[in-house]
């Protein structure tokens, strides 16, 4: 028998499933640091951030080469993530 993996996103690979391509706009979307928006994860895409933060809204800090340094609150702490254009949305 084969010892299962239990890999960092072993548990979350049916939420990160990913629902088809996605269009050249969503990932070459353009953000301005100030911006508000949502973290939403898609599947095989570069520069995914971590799960833990799908859904939750940051401010746009910087950009990073194609990517963007975002803001998150997570409880009384700020964190900054590094996030892919393909994973933010416009809040």
């Amino acid at each position: 028998m084969v010892k299962r993996s239990r890999g960092t996103l072993s548990t979350h690979s049916r939420k990160l499933k990913s629902k088809g391509r996605l269009g050249v706009t969503k990932v070459f979307k353009q953000f301005k640091p100030g911006d508000k928006v949502v973290v939403s994860i898609k599947a095989g895409h570069p520069g995914m951030p971590h799960p833990r933060y799908r859904g939750r809204h940051a401010t746009v800090v910087a950009t990073q080469g194609s990517a963007y340094v975002i803001e998150v609150r997570d409880g009384n702490a700020t964190k900054r993530l590094i996030s892919g254009p393909a994973h933010l949305e416009p809040a």
